[in-house]
């Protein structure tokens, strides 16, 4: 009897412990989602919550330059209060302005052009490294990151010196007799695509090369087995396996680039008319922090609510798929 109790003993413990152990998996599982929706809460929400707030209020001669609205220093009872006061001219104001709309438009439009440059550039290049021996792709990888070990500013100003009229380009172009004369390409918008499709590069191939790494590459073969050309058979199969991370790159290239103030500001010029330098422009020059606020806000939903829509597309599509 004594034998058979304390063979007994361990089960029981065992037993005892499974609801305890479930409840830390449980709280484990928890915390790894609840995680990223603080990391959102306080670096996304919040200060979004405040840019906001500014847009709603009024410009001031003042530190910070404008009048505070919802300020909790006159008690909760102020502070509701202030809902009275609350209006939207400086939202009123971006749509009597032609300024505002064409950098917005100009802005998409570039954007959408560098990507499409982008995806055309970076996919033969993930494409490459997908298919070269196993052994180099780590090289090949390391190769693609190797730009950010360098301050993205110090290569947007190599840029300057390299299509400036007397740069580098220009130096060997004249030299080699292609050119009779220097190419003004600086302060132009073919540098402003130049300088985003060489910034964000490595953002287009990476998703690629994670998607076209893990195809199966035996459809290719079976289906040029069964006749199909090799370019049809690209078109058919390895092109539409890599969609998610056309998209994936897609989305990084384009949502910073509508927004990109540095490149355009450097390689286009003063001309150069994009959303990014004219919210810097009523930041730091004007000094109208509200408006500029309501400028931010406008671009945050301009590029928020589309890639929303998508995604429930996307999901609908995956489970009319299943």
């Amino acid at each position: 009897m004594t034998n058979i109790a304390a063979a007994a003993a361990p089960s029981t413990t065992a037993t005892a412990a499974t609801p305890l152990t479930r409840l830390a998996k449980g709280f484990v599982n928890r915390l790894v989602i609840i995680i990223p929706y603080l990391w959102l809460l306080f670096f996304f929400l919040v200060p979004f919550i405040i840019v906001f707030k500014i847009s709603l209020s009024q410009t001031a001669i003042a530190m910070p330059p404008y009048t505070p609205v919802l300020d909790f220093s006159d008690g909760v009872s102020g502070f509701f209060a202030g809902f009275r006061d609350l209006n939207f001219d400086n939202y009123t104001w971006l749509t009597q302005d032609a300024l505002y709309f064409n950098a917005y438009v100009t802005s998409l439009i570039i954007a959408g052009i560098s990507t499409i440059l982008t995806l055309i550039v970076g996919y033969p290049i993930a494409y490459g490294m997908a298919r070269a021996p196993a052994a180099i792709r780590p090289t090949l990888l390391m190769l693609v990151i190797l730009p950010f070990w360098t301050s993205f500013l110090i290569r947007v100003y190599a840029w300057i010196g390299i299509l400036k009229p007397e740069g580098l380009l220009n130096q060997v172009l004249l030299a080699t007799g292609l050119i009779s004369q220097p190419l003004v390409i600086l302060n132009t918008y073919t540098a402003i695509f130049i300088g985003i499709v060489y910034s964000y590069l490595p953002f287009m191939v990476l998703p690629l090369y994670s998607s076209l790494e893990k195809m199966d590459y035996s459809l290719i073969e079976a289906a040029q087995d069964l006749g199909c050309p090799q370019t049809s058979a690209f078109w058919k199969i390895t092109f539409p396996l890599s969609l998610p991370g056309v998209v994936a790159g897609c989305l990084l290239v384009f949502i910073p680039a509508v927004g990109e103030f540095v490149i355009p500001d450097l390689l286009g010029g003063s001309q150069t008319l994009m959303i990014g330098k004219t919210l810097w422009n009523e930041f730091f020059s004007n000094r109208d922090w509200p408006v500029s606020s309501a400028v931010a806000v406008i671009l945050l939903l301009v590029l928020t609510i589309p890639i929303m829509f998508f995604q429930q597309a996307q999901a609908k599509a995956q489970e009319q798929g299943k």
